[in-house]
């Protein structure tokens, strides 16, 4: 009895913890508001004491996985809400994102050209211990740039199926000539969270679009294999041949995360060509 009751407890911490561990995920409207927020203050009271104020662990700019951080445009910090101790003083110009891009100078070169955007990169959340897509807004002030960065929510089945619709209307729309040009853009529309478009001719089996990858554009698709051995482009093809839509569920390597996960692709023929979206079930 006593050992089912420790369980039992065990089972519920754990819930709890999941628990808070999702309300302490900032929605994309919650750092959009703390963003603001934090311009605000920084053109109300200068620099001086807005870099305290960012730089207070315990204050009002650090909240749920939501911090604010300042860059200069040499790429040191000088503000940081996660860890100022460690990072103020830190150059972190040529430093990249979970997936070896530029981050920093990105930054830099975007803010060059307008004084507010928002950029995709990939990045550790502490929080959970995993390589996510997140996103930043990012604000000019004179010779610096201040962001507020926010994880993205995970891709649901839905959110693939919307994507694919999204993408055979572009298709329809525009024809696929230009449809592929968009698909193949990496920080374009059809590159969303862990989502992404792929495009296979189906005359030749060979990829006419790759979101996550465009250098694949070209490549021989047919034989692609997942993992586990399994022809899931060849699958696809024959669904979509034979009855013009269809889904297939295979074991892939999640570019965000660098995991081996499930996933399923929604598959649809657009204009001779096959176009789908997948999605991560774990």
């Amino acid at each position: 009895m006593h050992r089912k009751l420790k369980s039992a407890l065990a089972v519920l911490a754990l819930l709890a913890a999941g628990t808070l561990a999702a309300a302490e995920r900032a929605t994309p409207r919650e750092a959009r508001a703390f963003f603001d927020q934090a311009v605000k203050y920084l053109q109300e009271h200068g620099p001086e004491k807005a870099w305290a104020a960012f730089n207070d662990r315990h204050g009002p700019f650090v909240k749920k996985d939501l911090y604010v951080y300042v860059i200069d445009r040499q790429g040191v910090y000088v503000a940081n809400g996660a860890a100022p101790d460690s990072l103020i003083g830190l150059k972190v110009l040529d430093s990249v994102d979970a997936a070896g891009n530029p981050l920093f100078r990105q930054m830099i070169a975007v803010t060059e050209k307008q004084d507010e955007a928002r950029i995709r990169y990939v990045w550790l959340n502490r929080k959970t211990n995993h390589v996510e897509p997140k996103f930043a807004w990012l604000r000019k002030s004179g010779e610096h740039i201040l962001g507020v960065g926010y994880y993205a929510p995970r891709a649901t089945a839905g959110d693939a199926r919307k994507l694919l619709d999204d993408a055979a209307a572009l298709v329809g729309h525009d024809g696929l000539a230009k449809a592929l040009t968009a698909f193949n853009d990496p920080r374009g529309g059809f590159v969303r969270d862990d989502l992404y478009v792929f495009a296979i001719n189906l005359d030749t089996g060979k990829f006419e679009a790759h979101g996550m990858n465009p250098k694949w554009t070209g490549t021989d698709a047919g034989e692609l294999r997942d993992v586990e051995g399994r022809a899931l482009v060849q699958e696809m093809l024959a669904q979509v041949k034979a009855s013009g839509e269809g889904r297939v569920d295979y074991v892939w390597r999640n570019p965000v995360t660098n995991a081996v996960e499930k996933k399923r692709s929604f598959v649809r023929r657009a204009n001779g060509s096959l176009i789908g979206v997948g999605f991560y079930s774990e």
